[in-house]
This record gives structure tokens, sequence and C-alpha cells, in this order.
């Protein structure tokens, strides 16, 4: 039996389930209900945490930039502490989003970090920006009756480019 089917016998697993999947939702969000909260003109300060390069490449419309490296100097002078914070990263692989959400806890922030990060929120067709102005869409619109979406492979050029952290 393999790790992912076999559970060690243990009458809490499913209380201790609920809790790290509920502590989970606390602290995460991802593009779908970032998106959503956008259009719903919900206070949320959304911030892209990722290099100068990257940030110029492309970034979610209505993003603020700080590398997470300048959040201790910036954050109190920049920030509403009373408005809820949602970090972004490059992709699920970077970790820069967790040590932008760590510096802005630390300072006393209510903070989330947005699973998938920029990548993903190309790959979910949402808006994307660049100093010039709008971006194409990563992706065509689905055809109506069509099948659906797949993410492209490799992510078209110039929508959402790999850059460094």
């Amino acid at each position: 039996m393999s790790t992912v089917s076999s559970f060690p016998s243990d009458p809490d697993q499913p209380r201790d389930a609920a809790a790290h999947f509920a502590a989970r939702l606390r602290f995460e969000t991802d593009p779908s209900d970032v998106y959503t909260a956008q259009k719903q003109g919900d206070a949320v300060t959304l911030i892209d945490v990722r290099s100068d390069e990257a940030w110029r490449q492309g970034r979610i419309p209505g993003a603020l930039h700080m590398p997470y490296a300048e959040m201790p100097e910036r954050a109190l002078a920049e920030l509403d502490p009373a408005v809820p914070v949602v970090v972004y990263c490059w992709s699920p692989g970077c970790n820069a989003g967790h040590k932008g959400a760590l510096a802005l806890s630390t300072l006393g922030f209510t903070v989330r970090e947005m699973i998938g990060g920029y990548e993903y929120w190309v790959r979910s067709g949402q808006p994307t920006e660049d100093d010039s102005g709008p971006l194409p869409p990563a992706l065509p619109p689905p055809r109506p009756g069509g099948p659906s979406r797949a993410p492209p492979t490799p992510l078209s050029p110039g929508t959402a480019p790999r850059a460094a952290v």
C-alpha cells in the first residue's frame, strides 16, 4: 500500500485535517478569489513581491510593487494597516510570497498569499499589464461547447515571463 492510500490508525486525523485546511484558508487565497475581490471593489492591497525585472515584464493590474526585501523599510510608510494585504510572487515554486507575507505579518499587517502566483493568474486568463498597458491574454477565450481550456506549454512569450525573483 502506498503512503497516499494508507493512513496510520488515528482517530484524531479528521479533526487534525480540518484544522490544517482551515488554517491554510485563513492565510492563502487564489487568483480567482483575488480577481473576484477586485471586480467587487473589496478593500484589499495587492502586492507583487517579485524583482524589478519581473515587474516590468508583466503584473496584475492594481498591484503595488514592493519586493519582499524592501518591506521592512517601506510597508509602514506606504500601506494602511487597516486594509488586508494579498501578496504574490511568480509561481508555486517561488517562496518570495512567503517571505513577503512573513515580513508584513511581523509588522502587524493582516496578510494572505495568493497561491499559484502570477503564473496561475495568467493561466486563469485574468488581465495583466506592463508599463505600456494591458498585455494580450495568454490563453484564447474558450469556445462555446468546445473543449475546456488547458494551460499552454510553455506559456506564451511576453505574457507570463519567467523572470528572476
